[in-house]
């Protein structure tokens, strides 16, 4: 089921995010919801709170190439273990910050670990393009976004792009 993503400015965008106690067949179930909803927006990733839900629960895909086979990833209590001391810059967007992408430098490869939809423990490296988008996730679950690296006047330049897009669908 599609969910609605929820967009910036809103409360629960910026809240921290408790631990996945027990893996249960309704966080499953968000997690099947979180995949079709990302894949339509269309994204390559998305974090629970963007559909309004406060729990360390992310999903990704960022195999993006036509023909490419899909990847989707499913992360309970994901966590970053090490992250290289070199970095790497993308443009990256938000589907909660929809038509607003600026640059962002982060670690260029995260070991992350994970617990998936059957309670396993994972471990995995990630570089490029996955390492940026599961640490832009995993900031969402601390209650950060990626606007949070910009200068405070392009930061504010596009909350206040959003408090009217905001108003707007409300009106709509």
């Amino acid at each position: 089921m599609k969910r609605n993503i929820v967009i910036h400015p809103d409360p629960r965008l910026r809240k921290l995010c408790p631990p996945v106690p027990d893996i249960t067949d309704e966080l499953r179930a968000l997690a099947s919801d979180m995949l079709e909803t990302m894949y339509d927006a269309p994204g390559i990733g998305l974090a629970a709170p963007q559909v309004g839900v406060l729990q360390r629960l992310i999903v990704l895909d960022c195999e993006k190439d036509d023909g490419a086979t899909p990847r989707p990833m499913v992360m309970f209590n994901p966590e970053v273990t090490a992250a290289s001391e070199e970095t790497g810059s993308y443009e990256e967007g938000c589907l909660s910050i929809p038509e607003h992408y600026a640059e962002v430098t982060r670690p260029k490869q995260v070991e992350v670990s994970w617990l998936d939809e059957n309670g396993k423990l994972h471990s995995e490296g990630f570089d490029g393009l996955w390492a940026t988008c599961v640490q832009h996730e995993i900031d969402h679950l601390n209650g950060k976004l990626f606007i949070d690296y910009l200068g405070p006047m392009k930061r504010q330049m596009i909350t206040r792009k959003m408090q009217k897009l905001k108003r707007e669908k409300a009106r709509a």
